[in-house]
């Protein structure tokens, strides 16, 4: 004999499909959660996160700070930069950190701090940086040109995507607008700092330096990532359509 329980019926529809639908959309809102946080900690790996911020700001700040305060005496300063860059590097290899970055962040100090020092000239340690600025923003116009935005290249790298975003159109085409937005970033630099470096201007040097340095470089990357999320999220949804069929 069968027994039919109103409870047990009542319970049945509390986790029907309302419920489930309701307990999917949930899920589906965690997932887009993680994929955001994922393609955040993606930017932050390729800038190098907070520790990259440090290792390649403080030094600049250091050096203004005590070029100022001694009167523009350049050896100072440059002992400072150089000493401080130093102690980074070392605190990072005892902590065990990635040896590409530290030597990278500590490499272009060297070069700039001995630059200053051989030509005498404090504006001649901010040189290294802007011709830096000169190769990356032309090398993404040149990629932009040829149809392999750079942007895309280096996140396919890092999602382990490959090549394979070439076949998305919207894709590529998303990494072309994006890849504009480097460029003004690397060129809106040298268009502020170029003068200042001719006037010799080496404290307003510095702070420009330091304003359009990390800060333009995180607000870059925000808008790189909230123009990109979507996008990659649409993209991972439509691959998990297409699997489940």
């Amino acid at each position: 004999m069968d027994s039919h329980n109103p409870a047990a019926s009542d319970d049945d529809d509390a986790h029907g499909p309302e419920h489930d639908a309701e307990h999917n959309a949930e899920h589906v809102d965690a997932t887009a959660g993680d994929e955001l946080r994922a393609e955040g900690l993606i930017l932050e790996r390729a800038i190098g996160g907070w520790r990259g911020m440090v290792d390649s700001g403080l030094p600049t700040v250091v050096f203004i700070t005590v070029y100022i305060v001694a009167a523009r005496d350049l050896a100072p300063a440059l002992i400072a930069a150089v000493v401080t860059g130093t102690v980074l590097a070392v605190y990072r290899l005892i902590r065990r950190q990635r040896l590409q970055q530290v030597l990278t962040g500590f490499l272009g100090l060297a070069v700039a701090a001995g630059f200053s020092a051989w030509t005498g000239q404090a504006e001649n340690f901010f040189l290294p940086g802007l011709i830096t600025n000169v190769v990356y923003g032309s090398a993404f116009i040149v990629s932009i040109l040829v149809g392999w935005p750079l942007l895309g290249v280096v996140m396919g790298y890092l999602t382990g995507d490959g090549t394979s975003w070439r076949s998305d159109k919207q894709l590529v085409r998303t990494y072309t607008a994006t890849s504009w937005v480097w460029v003004g970033v690397f060129f809106g630099r040298l268009i502020v700092q170029v003068p200042l470096y001719l006037a010799a201007a080496v404290e307003v040097l510095g702070v420009a330096r330091i304003v359009m340095g990390w800060p333009l470089f995180l607000g870059a990357a925000y808008v790189t990532y909230r123009v990109l999320a979507p996008v990659y999220r649409e993209r991972r949804e439509g691959n998990e359509s297409a699997s489940d069929e």
